[in-house]
């Protein structure tokens, strides 16, 4: 075998991911809420990126964008691959911008604005002007100097008050325990272990640590941890340090004075009414029908996680990244939402100034990158609600039904459909549709929502949406009057619609709607009427 060492030249093509290219993917995916926290990032980054100004809203104009497409039944408008989509890039400026209020100099001089305003220093009250200028007194003699900020009589000394200082916050669950252990003993080992039994204790009020263990850790004996766990599980909320969910109810039943031996034996059995084994429940007990079902309420009152009441986070609220509503002529009006639009420019008179200012090369490149960095984040904000406003369009095409009646009239969609209508790749669809949502009359619904499975119908008939078919299941299961339907039941009932679906399919979207099985429906039902 010869080896030869040789120089060769070869052509081909190869995809290049510049940088450039993965900034416009990398934000292309991200949720608004993930794109602010970039855009912020990078306008602390960049000196030449500033945050546009929003323009209050005229009369009659949607809180939407102000550019938008009609797309009804007989709209082909978003099959075209072209530009046609409506978003003209308002609100965006990149290099040579033709907005004519960014050419002007944004740091104006003190003179100027003094002049503008009539705030010039020697422009003021008499009472106002500067310390050591004689007071003006009045006919009695008195100064009419005004009184010094703070106190009645007091002084002030210039430094304002802390403002976070005098916000308020939620008490987690560790601090409100905490509180009540120091008044509830005084004994420094019995806070030492309450005070590990606290930090032990979750978000839902339950306690995970052994106690033997802790007690060989803090070197103190089990009596001693078991005492003050018993001190700790009388602090509000009811229910809290309980180390299984038998415990926390019967903790609660017992400040209710409500924890008798019938209740004390149907908590013990807590699988038995997870199943609804009712008849077992009353051999157990020993209660009839009546009794029982008095205590199953009383036992549903009680709460599982007492903690959860204490250090959760705010809710946040679903914000729409699209605006879909009806137009006067029947279509649909697809809006970008620009709330969920950040807005950034690029200040080209400032990158000139510096620029003339700039004496180093290190100078000149750095602020050469800032502007490359500035105009390709614009740009990619400006492609990125294109691109969505163009997937938001072709989704309400195809789920025309949808918008008018509902679920029931979802139709089978995937990637591909979308993504050769618009002349997309599938790759760019399924980003654009990640953590974004439509805002619409019958609610926010994510993108991802519109994209079902497709099941086939019946002797030839066109196929339906799985979750149409889903949607259907819970119809029929709410509709139970006397008979309760059993899968196979519902298979034939589906397949009478024209919907030719497997009982293993029914059960799973059952169980995906977290509806019991007919067996235990059924003796929920049973207990119905004694309640």
């Amino acid at each position: 075998m010869g080896l030869l060492q040789r120089l060769e030249m070869r052509q081909g093509q190869a995809l290049v991911m510049t940088p450039q290219l993965l900034q416009a993917i990398k934000l292309l995916q991200l949720s608004h809420l993930d794109l602010a926290a970039y855009v912020d990032a990078e306008l602390e980054r960049n000196p030449l990126l500033e945050r546009a100004e929003a323009e209050a809203p005229e009369a009659g104009e949607s809180r939407g964008e102000s550019h938008g497409e009609n797309y009804g039944e007989a709209s082909d408008a978003s099959r075209d691959g072209g530009d046609g989509d409506g978003f003209d890039g308002e609100g965006f400026s990149g290099e040579g911008s033709a907005e004519p209020w960014l050419s002007h100099d944004l740091n104006p001089s003190r003179s100027a604005i003094e002049g503008d305003l009539g705030t010039r220093l020697d422009n003021v009250f008499p009472d106002d002007g500067p310390v050591g200028r004689e007071a003006p007194t009045g006919s009695e003699g008195l100064s009419l100097t005004p009184a010094p900020w703070g106190n009645a009589g007091g002084s002030f000394d210039g430094e304002a008050p802390d403002f976070e200082a005098t916000l308020t916050s939620e008490s987690s669950l560790h601090e409100h325990l905490s509180a009540q252990l120091d008044l509830a003993t005084r004994d420094p080992v019995e806070r030492l272990v309450g005070g590990f039994l606290v930090d032990a204790i979750d978000e839902a009020g339950y306690l995970r640590e052994d106690l033997a263990g802790l007690a060989e850790r803090l070197g103190v004996g089990l009596p001693v941890v078991e005492r003050v766990l018993a001190l700790v599980q009388g602090f509000d909320p009811s229910g809290v340090g309980a180390r299984d969910l038998a415990e926390c109810l019967a903790i609660q039943l017992r400040e209710q004075d409500r924890f008798d031996p019938a209740m004390q034996a149907l908590v013990s059995r807590l699988d038995l009414v997870a199943k609804r084994d009712l008849a077992s429940l009353r051999r157990l007990c020993g209660v009839d029908d009546e009794d029982l079902a008095d205590m199953l309420s009383e036992l549903r009152r009680l709460d599982p996680k007492p903690g959860r009441a204490f250090g959760a986070g705010p809710v946040e609220v679903l914000v729409p990244d699209v605006f879909v509503r009806a137009a006067p002529d029947g279509s649909w009006l697809v809006e970008l939402n620009s709330e969920a639009l950040p807005r950034v420019l690029v200040n080209q008179s400032y990158y000139a100034t510096v620029t003339r200012g700039a004496q180093t090369d290190t100078d000149k490149a750095f602020l050469s990158e800032c502007l490359q960095t500035a105009n390709w984040l614009t740009r990619s904000l400006e492609q990125r609600a294109r691109t969505i406003l163009k997937v938001a369009s072709e989704i309400v095409r195809q789920q025309d039904g949808f918008f008018v009646n509902g679920v029931a009239h979802l139709r089978p969609l995937n990637l591909k459909t979308v993504a050769d209508a618009i002349g997309m790749h599938e790759s760019t669809v399924s980003r654009v549709t990640s953590n974004k949502s439509i805002g619409t009359s019958r609610g926010t619904f994510e993108m991802k929502y519109f994209f079902t499975a497709a099941i086939p119908g019946a002797a030839g008939a066109a196929a339906h949406s799985s979750e149409a078919v889903r949607h259907r299941i819970k119809q029929l299961i709410d509709g139970e009057a006397n008979d309760v339907l059993s899968d196979d039941a519902l298979v034939q009932r589906l397949r009478g619609e024209g919907v030719d679906i497997a009982r293993r399919t029914v059960a799973k979207y059952r169980e995906s709607l977290r509806i019991p099985s007919s067996i235990e429906r059924r003796r929920e039902r049973a207990a119905m009427p004694a309640r």
